[in-house]
């Protein structure tokens, strides 16, 4: 099934033209993910207005984010049939139709409960609009130009977080926490009118039933990974049981061992929800434990550094957003270009760099104390960010690269999962072993406290990127066929 490995490709022929209709297809999903990956970077900042505003204590508001994170991890490992049994305008219409009724509804939401539902509609559009993005791109794209479209998909990647925090925290100086739905909202119904009349299907559906049993399996084998891993932090904080969390991770591993064994059963068949035949190919596999080591450190260090540079450093929160912006726009800007070194020259002369700055900068950010200069801090983040982006964009192309066009939508599901459960570990992990360590040093009112739980939180993340260096020797670029071209260049 996978195509051959045979190393880095030193010369690639010159990228061809992609026809415009195809190209209208991929700016409409473009637009739609950025918007709706803008909305769910948005929300971190409005908790506390939340808490005022509706009255209701921090943990329930934590669950603003938490049930969107949730939903997201239940979703996306279905989205591989999905993109099989639909097509792709139904696919498009249909998510698009859901984060615009989940955003209308927050705007009306009356309380907590109706937000709550809100962001959950909200979260099952988001879930889908990526694995089509890069399912639809893989199909339509020349294989000698994939790796350039693929950089313009980490530009919005990249830069709706960075941006999503600003626009948030100029909008809740403002007016109130409903002001950010009603800035999104208008967006998101262009983006579906513009899809709705501009749209084309791309790629062949199969009419194979949905097994509701695999459905189930995935929603309590994901979805209990995922609250179980977070609430390790919470525990770590503020004490409690830790009942639910072992029983949420049990509940999780039994789900999803059944849930994978039933798997291998159905695709026999070709039935399967998410097809495991893709971790047959090297590279394929390969790039996913890259991808899963990578987003661990990577999520974990991303929400520690905040507290950091507001508890430790005593910077306001403004302050804090514009040290980081920095390094995620050099992320997002720097996307078609390493896109463009990946058409022609291969996977290891971006990722092997991209491993080693990324460790080397969380080693940098392991020494850090309460005297530590912020322009070093600056100089550490960007380049860690960069690092990131050179690691990021090869890894997408190559692994589904690495699949024929059947199981793109399921490769294209398995990554949005990988970085979603890698992500939620990650928090976990790294906020857990930073609220023991500054709860022993004095609290998060001692800044030499913060500073220490920070270290090795991000001594955590430094260990774990160092890994991915020898990793990124294996990973290689699946060879450009010429005479592939017309059966991926869309239809």
């Amino acid at each position: 099934m996978p195509t051959a490995d045979t190393g880095s490709v030193p010369q690639a022929s010159p990228a061809p033209l992609i026809p415009r209709k195809d190209m209208a297809v991929i700016w409409v999903l473009l637009i739609a993910a950025f918007v709706a990956i803008l909305n769910e970077t948005t929300m971190g900042m409005a908790i506390p207005h939340l808490i005022d505003d509706l009255g209701i204590d921090a943990l329930a508001a934590q669950w603003v984010t938490s049930a969107f994170m949730l939903t997201m991890a239940v979703v996306i490992p279905t989205t591989g049939f999905l993109l099989r049994r639909f097509t792709t305008r139904q696919m498009f219409l249909g998510a698009m139709t859901l984060f615009s009724a989940g955003t209308l509804l927050a705007i009306l939401a009356s309380g907590f409960p109706m937000l709550l539902v809100a962001r959950v509609v909200q979260a099952s559009g988001t879930a889908i609009l990526m694995p089509l993005l890069m399912t639809t791109i893989m199909n339509l794209v020349p294989p000698a130009a994939r790796g350039r479209m693929m950089g313009r998909v980490s530009i919005v990647i990249s830069l709706a977080p960075a941006i999503g925090p600003t626009l948030s925290g100029f909008l809740l100086d403002h007016f109130n926490w409903r002001s950010i739905f009603v800035v999104v909202l208008p967006i998101a119904l262009v983006a579906l009118v513009i899809g709705w009349r501009r749209l084309t299907n791309v790629g062949e559906t199969t009419h194979a039933p949905i097994d509701i049993l695999s459905v189930i399996l995935s929603a309590f084998g994901f979805g209990g990974l995922v609250f179980g891993l977070s609430q390790i932090g919470s525990i770590a904080e503020s004490g409690g049981s830790t009942t639910p969390l072992f029983v949420s991770l049990a509940v999780g591993v039994v789900a999803l061992a059944l849930f994978l064994a039933r798997q291998v059963v159905l695709q026999r068949e070709d039935d399967a929800l998410l097809d495991l035949r893709i971790f047959r190919s090297r590279d394929f596999s390969l790039s996913m434990v890259q991808m899963f080591l990578l987003s661990l450190a990577f999520f974990g260090t991303l929400t520690v550094v905040p507290l950091y540079l507001q508890k430790a450093l005593g910077l306001p929160s403004a302050e804090a957003g514009l040290i980081v912006l920095p390094g995620a726009l050099a992320m997002g800007l720097l996307g078609p270009v390493i896109g463009r070194i990946y058409d022609s020259h291969g996977t290891r002369v971006l990722l092997v760099p991209g491993a080693i700055l990324a460790a080397s900068m969380l080693w940098v950010f392991s020494t850090v104390t309460v005297n530590t200069p912020i322009w070093l801090i600056v100089i550490a983040q960007t380049l860690l960010s960069i690092g990131l982006a050179l690691s990021f964009t090869p890894l997408f192309t190559a692994a589904l690269a690495s699949l024929t066009p059947k199981f793109y939508s399921y490769g294209s599901a398995v990554i949005g999962t990988v970085q979603q459960v890698a992500g939620a570990a990650g928090i976990a992990v790294m906020m857990a072993v930073f609220t023991a360590i500054v709860a022993a040093s004095g609290g998060t009112e001692v800044p030499t406290a913060v500073a220490s739980g920070s270290r090795v939180a991000f001594l955590i993340g430094a260990v774990i990127a160092s890994i991915t260096v020898v990793g990124a020797f294996f990973i290689r670029k699946p060879v450009d066929d010429s005479a592939e071209a017309p059966a991926h260049a869309g239809h």
